[in-house]
């Protein structure tokens, strides 16, 4: 019953998402406002049906410590292959370390 749950609310979200993200410019942001806000969304809701409010608020901090982190590595990639011009895949891999040191340290920020 959980997956139909979440298949349902899962598909609804993306479907707005995908509308937000195709009402803007440039068409590059519509699979970022359809997948991961609408995933985000439709798990939270349903940590929060079967664990509660407290502990979904726990997970909701660390979706956005995460989604922090990846804006600083997304900033990092494209300046690095963008005004550097180096290429994607020595970029993207090699600052991996960057996103999981950021993410590590602000949640560290925010439990201490």
């Amino acid at each position: 019953m959980q997956y139909l749950v979440r298949f349902i609310i899962g598909g609804m979200v993306v479907s707005l998402f995908a509308a937000l993200g195709d009402a803007l410019k440039p068409k590059s942001f519509a699979g970022l406002f359809s997948a991961a806000p609408s995933v985000a969304l439709a798990s939270l809701g349903l940590t929060a049906l079967a664990h509660g409010k407290a502990y979904a608020a726990i997970e909701g901090r660390s979706m956005l410590v995460g989604a922090c982190a990846f804006l600083l590595y997304s900033l990092v990639c494209s300046r690095l292959m963008l005004r550097q011009h180096f290429r994607a895949a020595p970029v993207t891999i090699s600052t991996l370390a960057l996103w999981v040191i950021v993410a590590i340290g602000f949640w560290a920020l925010l439990i201490s």
